[in-house]
């Protein structure tokens, strides 16, 4: 029936109309068909769409829960919530499938289940999405591999080299931790290889598979130190991302977190990290919700934390509860006879194909390693290694006797090698006096202005080239050159 201007009186017949063949459609051009009830139960299923899931039968699937016959279903979503999911993409081990996903009414308009279209095969407009799709996964599947590479251990026992009494007992100390999961304290100046004991103590360990995560507390602000651990919840604080950001206690679960110069940790983080420590959990700043943890523990420094303590700058009983097994590495010159051992070793390092050392082949004389054995190294090996590697860029012979090392040794105001002339042995000299010791700064500057003066006459003023050979961008190295006064 019609009425006067010829529009249809029974509008609900037309909507049956439609709605029939609205399914029609999506059934002929979709991959496959799904319906559940208000329990997420199957209730019917195209044959395609059975087969690909192994049901050579479309009964056999009928009545089990959508979970049980799809893997990674959210239609229960849909029935639970009767909000439909428009557009998504279904895994299920063979290629992804794009879904739509219908909240089914009864009369009452009360949710009585759900209907699924899997779209993608006959979808071809949806083909571009999908390709999109398909190459973020690549790329997110391979940044994962990258991260959980760079979070792996670095280095092994081996890579801690000397044979000196003082190198031997590190060794059997760092073996001794790995073996159990208490927490361990590295303490030793700077530059003495705690990282390298870190990471070969985590390598060696039943977390070796697990993740290696570093915190640099003495480079983070304080400000940020607690989001740095902890993560926080959308918007916890001004400027706060709006997705969750994850702690680095999160990060390292099931593995180890290595807190490096935690000395310089201020003293209300130090309560948070003792109550983490106690009760293996914690709350991500701004949220509710309690994270569980496993993580192993390893703190270095090189403060004297008993001194802190005792200064009320370090909490005793987070100082008590890290110091469980305590490993000291020896400064360099408490174990000089590994000097050549070390030298070598960072020689064939800094030598090696692709870090510039174009197959040379460096030896020290034994006036030279006479020299290096005399010094005091207080920047230990990596004062070690920033002289050789000062020498192997700026030497004109491979041949290297105490001669052609003695410029490179030492700072300004430290003790520094100078050449006798009249008998050509190596001998030590104060660079400046106490009383005329420049400041910090100052002495920086100077280090810097010396450094890259060699480097540029090196390379004949050519900044460029100086600038790649000590690994620097070329507008930072003419910056400097303004800076410090350099002369081309």
């Amino acid at each position: 029936m019609t009425d006067l201007i010829g529009v249809p009186v029974d509008y609900s017949a037309i909507v049956r109309r439609a709605m029939n063949s609205l399914f029609k459609a999506f059934e002929n051009f979709s991959e496959g068909t799904l319906i559940v009830d208000a329990d997420a139960r199957i209730v019917w299923i195209s044959e395609r769409y059975a087969a690909r899931f192994g049901f050579t039968d479309t009964r056999q699937a009928i009545g089990l829960d959508c979970e049980a016959v799809i893997p990674n279903s959210l239609m229960r979503e849909v029935v639970q919530t009767g909000k439909p999911i428009l557009l998504d993409v279904l895994e299920n081990g063979r290629e992804p499938l794009v879904v739509t996903r219908l909240p089914l009414e009864d009369e009452s308009g009360k949710t009585a289940g759900a209907i699924g279209f899997a779209l993608f095969d006959e979808m071809k407009s949806l083909t571009p999405l999908f390709s999109h799709y398909s190459r973020m996964q690549e790329e997110l599947a391979a940044a994962r591999q990258s991260l959980a590479q760079a979070r792996r251990a670095k280095y092994t026992l081996a890579s801690f080299v000397g044979t000196s009494a003082a190198s031997l007992e590190v060794k059997r100390q760092a073996r001794r931790a790995a073996n159990v999961d208490s927490p361990v304290l590295l303490l030793g100046e700077t530059g003495t290889g705690k990282e390298l004991l870190a990471h070969s103590i985590h390598g060696t360990s039943a977390r070796a598979s697990g993740p290696l995560v570093t915190v640099n507390v003495a480079a983070i602000p304080d400000t940020l130190l607690e989001v740095e651990f902890f993560g926080a919840a959308p918007g916890a604080y001004t400027g706060a991302e709006r997705r969750p950001r994850v702690g680095k206690f999160e990060l390292a679960h099931g593995g180890t977190l290595l807190l490096d110069e935690i000395g310089d940790m201020p003293l209300p983080l130090q309560g948070k990290l003792l109550r983490v420590l106690q009760d293996q959990e914690f709350e991500p700043l701004g949220s509710n919700r309690i994270v569980r943890t496993d993580v192993r523990i390893v703190a270095a420094t090189s403060a004297d934390l008993a001194a802190l303590v005792a200064a009320g700058r370090f909490r005793a009983d987070l100082f008590y509860r890290l110091n469980v097994l305590t490993i000291h590495a020896p400064s360099l010159r408490a174990r000089r006879s590994d000097i050549e051992a070390l030298a070598y070793a960072i020689l064939e390092e800094l030598l090696a194909p692709g870090r510039g050392g174009h197959g040379r082949h460096f030896e020290l004389q034994d006036d030279a390693l006479r020299l290096l054995a005399a010094h005091d190294w207080p920047g230990n090996v990596r004062e070690l290694r920033n002289t050789l590697e000062r020498a192997v860029m700026l030497s004109d012979t491979e041949r290297i006797d105490a001669r052609t090392l003695a410029p490179f040794i030492g700072a300004a105001g430290l003790p520094v090698p100078s050449v006798a002339a009249e008998a050509g042995e190596p001998t030590l000299r104060l660079r400046a006096q106490a009383d005329e010791a420049a400041s910090y700064a100052q002495a920086m500057d100077d280090f810097e202005r010396r450094f890259l003066g060699d480097a540029l006459r090196a390379t004949g003023g050519r900044v460029a080239e100086a600038a790649a050979r000590i690994g620097m961008g070329r507008a930072t190295l003419y910056k400097k050159i303004a800076a410090l006064g350099i002369d081309i």
